[in-house]
C-alpha cells in the first residue's frame, strides 16, 4: 500500500456539486486548506495499520515458508506472479460492484479473504508449497478487493490539503508495524522449533484480521452514483495530450520496482542467515529507521518541494542497491535496507499524492475516481508482472553467473527514476499551474 497530501484547491473543489457531495460522504463542511484528519480518516488508518500489522506478522515470512520446504525462487516467483496477476484483475472486475453499489463491502470482503488466506495456509501445513500458486491467486484476490475500495475511500475523506499528511501517518503506522510484528514472528518462530512457530504466527494473523473485519463497520457507507465504465481508463490512455499517457507508464514503473523487491530482500536475508530472527532484526531496524523518516517528510513536505523529494528519493533508492554487488550477508543486505528506509518516503509519498490530485483535478475526474483507482492499479499490476517476469527469466541465469541477480535488481530498482521522468511535468503542473492552491 503503495499516498500523499498538500495539493490544489481545483474547481472541483470550489464547485457547489462537489461541496454537497463532501457533505453528504463527510457527515458535514470541511475547510479545504485544512491538514487535519477527520474521524473516517483517522479509522481508515486503523483498519490499515491492522493489516499492516497482520500482513508483516506473517506476510514477512511465507516467501521464507515457502522456500524452507521446496528451495525454489521460481516457486516463490509464480507464487508472487498469480498473486499480483489476479490482485490486477480483481480490482477491474470489482470496479463495476465499487462504483455502484457497496464498496465498504468490498473493503471487508478482502479483510476477511486474508483472514481466509493465512488460515488456509495454517491448514496445509507444508503441503502449502505444493499449492503456491493457487494460494497466491487467493491473497490476490484478498488483496484486490481491500485496496480497490480503500484507495477509492482514502480520496473521498482525503482533501488535497491533508493528503501528504495521511499518507505520512500511513506509511509511519506501516513502518510502526514492519519494526514490531517480524520481529516477534522471528522471535516466536526461532523459539516453538518447526512448524509450530508458523502455526502461531498464522494464527495471530488471522485474529488480527477478525478484529480489522468488526472495526471497518464503523467506516460510514460511501454514497454511490454513476455507472462504471469499463473502458474508461483505455480511453484515457488513448486521448492524445491527455496526462494519463505519461502518468500510467510512470505509475508501472513503479510496479516494476515492487513486483521484485517486495518478496526477494526479505528472503535474501533468511537465505544469508538461515535465521528468522535475523529477518525480524532487520525488518525492526530499517522499518524504524523508515517511520522515522516517514514521520519527517509526511509533516516538512509541501508541493513546492514534490518534484525535488521525488527526485531525491528516486536516485538514492537506486543508488542503495549498489552495495548487493558484494557478497550477500546481512550486513550489505542491512545497508541497503537502511538507505531504502531512508530515503522511499521522499518518493513515494510524492508520487501517490501526485496520481490522486491528478484524479481530483475537477468535477468530471472527480466523478470517475474508480475508474481511475482501477486505471493506476492496472498500470501498478503491468509494471509488478514486468519485474516478476525479468526474475523468472534471468534466474536460470543465476547459477552460471553469480551477478545476474544483482544486475537484475539494478535494472529493476532504477525504474522509479523512469517514474520520476516520466511523471515530473504533472507534479509541476499541480505544484506551480494555474489551478494553485491559494
Amino acid at each position: 500500500m503503495e499516498q500523499g497530501k498538500h495539493s490544489v484547491q481545483s474547481h472541483w473543489y470550489h464547485s457547489m456539486q462537489r461541496r454537497k457531495l463532501r457533505t453528504e460522504t463527510l457527515g458535514g463542511e470541511r475547510n479545504l486548506s485544512d491538514t487535519t484528519l477527520g474521524g473516517q480518516a483517522v479509522l481508515l488508518l486503523v483498519v490499515q495499520a491492522l493489516m499492516g500489522v497482520a500482513g508483516a506478522l506473517s506476510g514477512t515470512f511465507v516467501p521464507v515458508y515457502i522456500w524452507k520446504v521446496s528451495h525454489s525462487f521460481a516457486l516463490i516467483g509464480w507464487f508472487n506472479l498469480s498473486q499480483y496477476a489476479v490482485s490486477g484483475l480483481t480490482f477491474w472486475f470489482a470496479g463495476k460492484w465499487v462504483k455502484e453499489h457497496n464498496k465498504m463491502n468490498s473493503l471487508r470482503l478482502g479483510v476477511a479473504l486474508s483472514g481466509v488466506f493465512y488460515f488456509t495456509v495454517l491448514l496445509l501445513g507444508r503441503a502449502a508449497a505444493i499449492y503456491a500458486v493457487p494460494l497466491g491467486m487467493l491473497n490476490g484476490l484478498a488483496l484486490g478487493f481491500f485496496w480497490l475500495a480503500y484507495n477509492v475511500v482514502y480520496f473521498e475523506i482525503t482533501e488535497p490539503g491533508n493528503r501528504d499528511r495521511f499518507n505520512g501517518v500511513a506509511g509511519f503506522l506501516g513502518s510502526g508495524a514492519g519494526i514490531v510484528a517480524p520481529w516477534v514472528s522471528g522471535l516466536l518462530i526461532t523459539t516453538f522449533k518447526g512448524q509450530r512457530g508458523y502455526t502461531i504466527i498464522f494464527t495471530i494473523s488471522v485474529i488480527i484480521f477478525a478484529i480489522a473485519a468488526v472495526l471497518s463497520f464503523w467506516l460510514k457507507k460511501r454514497k454511490t452514483g454513476g455507472h462504471y465504465d469499463w473502458s474508461y481508463g483505455i480511453r484515457q490512455i488513448r486521448k492524445p495530450g491527455n496526462p494519463w499517457r505519461r502518468v500510467s507508464p510512470a505509475i508501472a514503473a513503479q510496479g516494476v520496482r515492487e513486483g521484485v523487491f517486495m518478496f526477494l530482500i526479505g528472503l535474501l536475508v533468511y537465505i544469508a542467515t538461515g535465521n528468522e530472527q535475523k529477518l525480524g532484526n532487520f525488518s525492526l531496524i530499517t522499518s524504524l529507521v523508515s517511520l522515522v523518516s516517514f514521520w519527517i517528510i509526511g509533516k516538512l513536505l509541501t508541493m513546492k518541494r514534490r518534484k525535488t523529494a521525488m527526485l531525491v528519493g528516486a536516485l538514492a533508492i537506486t543508488a542503495v542497491i549498489i552495495p548487493l554487488f558484494w557478497p550477500i550477508r546481512f550486513m550489505t543486505l542491512l545497508l541497503f535496507g537502511l538507505g531504502v528506509a531512508l530515503f522511499m518516503p521522499f518518493y513515494i509519498i510524492p508520487m501517490t499524492s501526485a496520481v490522486f490530485d491528478l484524479i481530483g483535478k475537477d468535477e468530471e475526474s472527480a466523478s470517475r475516481r474508480e475508474e481511475f483507482v482501477v486505471l493506476r492499479e492496472a498500470a501498478l499490476t503491468v509494471g509488478r508482472l514486468i519485474g516478476i517476469g525479468a526474475f523468472l527469466l534471468v534466474l536460470p541465469l543465476a547459477d552460471s553467473s553469480p551477478q545476474a541477480i544483482p544486475w537484475l535488481m539494478l535494472v529493476v530498482g532504477a525504474s522509479p527514476i523512469a517514474a520520476w521522468w516520466l511523471i515530473h511535468p504533472f507534479v509541476g503542473i499541480l505544484a506551480g499551474g494555474p489551478e494553485r492552491a491559494k
